[in-house]
């Protein structure tokens, strides 16, 4: 079961982002700040769940969670920055618009920038080892899909409903046979 908090005597934002191995799409952050008496033994990584289960643990975290916020770099500002610095700025952006200020930041993988003086730890697989980190990935993994869903619309030969804009093979046949989009980031290999 994960932990439902790092500290009992700060407030706690879990960040963490999807969407950094993508060939298309923007790169999306979640923040999420969550009751100190807070569990929810069904909520891990977004990666170990299905499409069905992230959607029922997002009405419960967003019906319990004393704040959390989505945010996103696009497609070009991940060319301008390159996909790690865009995945920072899409978590301060998050925190950006949080409504409540943490004390403290729980941030999932290795690499972070300082935000606003506010002390924080990079956790690796953070978001199979702290609800509020499980509980960011979760949002930000439903904002992302949704996004790619709704995208794929408007380009539907690049199966982005399915592969949510992942290097699969239908994915890379049809960037050759149809090219790339606005969507594309140009900077990632496409064969």
């Amino acid at each position: 079961m994960l932990q439902s908090f790092y500290t009992l005597q700060y407030i706690e934002a879990g960040l963490d982002e999807v969407g950094r191995g993508c060939l298309a799409g923007p790169v999306v952050a979640a923040a999420v700040v969550l009751p100190k008496d807070f569990t929810l033994p069904a909520l891990r990584d977004s990666k170990q769940l299905n499409a069905q289960k992230r959607t029922e643990l997002e009405v419960i975290i967003k019906e319990n969670a004393l704040a959390w916020t989505i945010a996103e770099c696009s497609a070009l500002e991940i060319d301008q920055w390159n996909i790690l610095q865009a995945s920072i700025q899409a978590m301060h952006r998050a925190l950006d618009t949080l409504p409540i200020v943490p004390e403290l930041l729980l941030v999932d993988g290795n690499k972070f920038k300082p935000y606003n003086y506010i002390p924080y730890y990079c956790i690796i697989k953070g978001d199979d080892k702290y609800l509020s980190i499980a509980a960011a990935s979760v949002l930000a993994k439903n904002y992302r899909d949704a996004l790619m869903t709704d995208l794929a619309c408007l380009h539907p030969e690049y199966g982005w409903e399915t592969n949510m804009g992942y290097p699969t093979k239908m994915h890379k046949r049809a960037i050759a046979m149809h090219g790339l989009t606005a969507h594309h980031r140009l900077t990632f290999k496409h064969t």
